[in-house]
């Protein structure tokens, strides 16, 4: 009667645990689907840098990042440093070749898809003064960062000229010791602009 006892409780344990296990896949589909009907947003740039970042690496193994951008798509407004699509370019020393990459929140024209779309190649023939490349870990401050810190010192002129577009530019020049945050609200003739730098988050005088 014993055995026969503890048979029953082992056979109804298993039972449990069977059962538990056939459920178990259905918190993790719900979630999904959750995450699926989340609207998409416009994302800060180290988010994006770093997706399209992975397939980089598989061009070029030594690539290092040129400059960065923030685009915008239409119906989709880029606001708080955060932008509905971003270009990076990478070089690559060895190569001596430069790389387009695209990431998009959601798909725009023909070439540009949702999530990171890859552009072509062109030769590269070294840094300039203008235009040189920087080292991942320089790219310490993220964009929404940024443009709080060049709004501040702006924010008396942005309060009466409300609603401007604000586009992003990251890159390095001989002038600053690290790469910068260029930012611009409207045009260069009727706007504001900043310059932020991406390691220390300073305020850059220009």
């Amino acid at each position: 009667m014993q055995n026969y006892i503890l048979k029953a409780i082992f056979t109804a344990a298993v039972l449990s645990a069977l059962a538990a296990c056939s459920q178990a896949p259905a918190p993790s589909t719900e979630k999904k689907k959750e995450e699926a009907q989340k609207p998409l947003e416009p994302v800060a740039a180290q988010t994006a840098f770093f997706e399209m970042y992975k397939p980089a690496r598989n061009w070029a193994k030594d690539l290092l990042p040129l400059s960065l951008a923030s685009n915008e798509i239409p119906g989709v407004k880029n606001e708080g440093g955060k932008a509905a699509m971003w270009t990076a370019v990478f070089v690559s020393p060895t190569r001596r070749e430069a790389c387009t990459f695209f990431w998009a929140m959601k798909d725009s024209g023909t070439d540009i898809h949702q999530g990171v779309s890859i552009g072509g190649t062109q030769p590269w023939t070294g840094p300039v003064p203008k235009s040189q490349y920087f080292q991942i870990t320089e790219f310490a401050v993220n964009s929404d960062v940024a443009y709080k810190t060049a709004y501040t010192k702006g924010e008396d002129w942005l309060k009466k000229h409300p609603d401007l577009p604000v586009a992003f530019f990251l890159g390095k020049s001989s002038r600053f010791p690290a790469p910068v945050w260029y930012i611009q609200w409207g045009t260069a003739k009727l706007g504001y602009a900043a310059f932020v730098n991406a390691t220390t988050g300073e305020l850059v005088k220009k």
